[in-house]
């Protein structure tokens, strides 16, 4: 399985989920109000490579990780 990572203030556990692309993540969370916030915010890393396509196959050893918008100086 595939494990999601929530970066930053998100603050949730990982999670493993069985999916066969981005759009399947995103259908996996559709229930989730306080979730879809953020989704809508977030840019998405997959083996630490940043992503747009929510076609992208996803493998089972991959890591999906949501980060946050950050503010720093």
């Amino acid at each position: 399985m595939a494990k999601v990572e929530f970066l930053g203030p998100i603050g949730r556990p990982s999670l493993d989920v069985d999916i066969a692309n981005l759009n399947e993540l995103k259908d996996y969370f559709k229930e989730d109000k306080a979730l879809q916030e953020w989704l809508g915010i977030c840019a998405v890393a997959v083996n630490d490579t940043l992503v747009c396509d929510l076609n992208m196959p996803i493998a089972s050893e991959d890591k999906i990780s949501l980060l946050p918008p950050v503010c720093g100086g």
